[in-house]
């Protein structure tokens, strides 16, 4: 990764560098050498700000997405950054989050985040806007500040950008435990703690910051499970929904939790339940349907995720990053 300082323009480094990630930790670090922030339910972007001869639309602003694909166009509310930092060459880290509700919302993100037609995205902006949540400065008027300390970085943030409600800094905290406790009542994705004498390594995960998620328990009835890759019979995902008025609504493919002698127990509780259609009231995506194997829904397991990417009441809404916890054999679809 390139950590040579930024060109004249203050652009190209931006389009090679990746966020520095972090790692998951076991228990929040306490004492005066930590800081501790929320972890935003959105989309990690490096926004770089200065003149330059790239996309007309944006000649002072490029946004890349962790993957480094250009996002400018798809969020014109945020054109305005680089007058926020008076013009400097600026290289911001931080998280484009959509709210509904007042909290962070991925399903309201979702409508955003691939819209690349200038239009479009601007009627989306009126109807559905961000806010960009910056949490640290690379690169300022041609220096690298990777190298620097991450408190020195926020304090030099805290003077460059000026907050905008499209734009903020979210405040740093010294209570881990409390900010922990805080977003799991609020219902917020978790914290990541980080040190303050940290430098920024690109596209590296640290252990220099620590992020701790909220994953929510809840149970879902089983309506279907797919093979193993490579295999006819192995089980290596269920596909499990929540009941409803109107039905049982699917709500996604669960395959993490789901090895060694986990997949045969299934296997053998689901076989005598084989059904010749879907239980579903409403449609599996054919990515999750093809090969499924659908069973009658009377099996209800317990799933850890990150939440539900909408309303969970509703068609569409699917869990994040789910995780089989286990077979709930004192619950039918009666209790859900």
């Amino acid at each position: 990764m390139p950590t040579s300082p930024t060109s004249r323009t203050g652009l190209t480094g931006a389009a090679g560098l990746r966020p520095m990630l972090a790692t998951k930790g076991t228990h929040v670090p306490t004492g005066e050498g930590w800081s501790h922030e929320v972890k935003w339910d959105g989309m990690r972007v490096l926004a770089a700000t200065g003149a330059s001869v790239g996309a007309a639309a944006t000649p002072d602003l490029r946004m890349t997405s962790r993957n480094e694909n250009t996002v400018t166009a798809a969020y014109p509310e945020l054109h305005g950054l680089p007058a926020a930092v008076d013009g400097r060459h600026a290289v911001l880290d931080g998280e484009v989050v959509a709210f509904a509700d007042g909290l962070p919302s991925f399903s309201a993100l979702a409508d955003r985040m691939h819209v690349r037609e200038p239009r479009r995205a601007a009627r989306l902006a009126t109807t559905n806007p961000v806010t960009f949540l910056v949490f640290d400065l690379l690169r300022l008027d041609g220096r690298d500040l990777t190298s620097r300390p991450l408190a020195e970085r926020r304090a030099l943030l805290a003077d460059v950008l000026a907050v905008d409600d499209r734009w903020q800094v979210p405040p740093a905290y010294d209570d881990g435990a409390m900010l922990l406790e805080a977003t799991d009542q609020q219902g917020l994705e978790g914290i990541v703690s980080k040190r303050l004498d940290s430098p920024y390594a690109p596209g590296t995960r640290s252990r220099h910051w620590l992020k701790f998620p909220h994953r929510r328990r809840a149970s879902y009835v089983v309506g279907g499970w797919r093979p193993e890759t490579g295999s006819e019979h192995r089980l290596g995902a269920l596909l499990v929904g929540t009941p409803t008025p109107g039905g049982l609504l699917y709500r996604g493919r669960v395959g993490s939790g789901i090895a060694g002698k986990v997949g045969p127990v299934l296997a053998e509780l689901l076989a005598p339940l084989a059904a010749t259609r879907s239980p579903f009231a409403d449609e599996v995506p054919r990515i999750d349907a093809t090969g499924t194997r659908w069973v009658h829904p009377q099996l209800v397991v317990d799933v850890e995720s990150l939440g539900v990417n909408g309303d969970p009441t509703v068609s569409g809404s699917r869990l994040r990053q789910p995780s089989y916890r286990g077979v709930r054999t004192d619950l039918d679809l009666g209790d859900l």
